[in-house]
């Protein structure tokens, strides 16, 4: 019973580490490999790989630095099956644009825990109206018609509400409160 308490135990650190770097993975893929299906598809290899490999991962090392490593040899692995395609980078240059892609791949994901934050501090209203339109992708028109405004009226009202975001975003960042 207790080997199956160690082993569940490891899964569940594995699915923690692997979910908490998954934004950042899928950044890091999508700058070097700026194709959506192929990030999802490279992204899918990376994950199987490291779920694989979990066994020889070492607890004292970054889980980032160590699944960035494996993405990018899936990217190469993805780019050596679709050679023929003439925009498939090669070489040098993806080796610098798989360095440049770490730390931007970081800086998505703070944006994205304090646009979280910032979504949470908005009205009730305000949060409809943008899980609506960006959620759902309802369009403006459809918000317009179902709340009884004009289609002008809901967009001042969306870029009012990404203005505020944008601010809070930034003030966010400035004060460090992502982790």
């Amino acid at each position: 019973m207790g080997g199956c308490d160690v082993a569940a135990n490891e899964s569940d650190t594995f699915i923690r580490l692997l979910t908490e770097c998954q934004g950042r993975l899928y950044s890091y893929i999508m700058a070097i490999l700026p194709d959506s299906v192929a990030a999802h598809e490279v992204l899918s290899e990376t994950n199987v790989k490291l779920w694989r490999k979990w066994s020889e991962f070492q607890m004292d090392k970054d889980f980032a630095v160590w699944a960035f490593r494996f993405a990018y040899f899936e990217v190469l692995a993805y780019q050596k099956r679709r050679r023929t395609d003439r925009h498939i980078f090669q070489g040098d240059l993806l080796d610098e644009i798989a360095k440049d892609a770490a730390p931007a791949s970081q800086d998505v994901n703070e944006k994205l825990v304090a646009l979280g934050k910032c979504i949470e501090k908005l009205s009730c209203d305000d949060r409809k109206l943008i899980n609506l339109r960006y959620q759902s992708g309802v369009s403006v028109q459809e918000m317009a018609s179902s709340r009884g405004k004009t289609p002008n009226a809901i967009s001042h009202a969306l870029f009012r509400i990404r203005s505020a975001l944008a601010g809070c975003i930034e003030r966010t960042l400035k004060m460090g409160y992502t982790e």
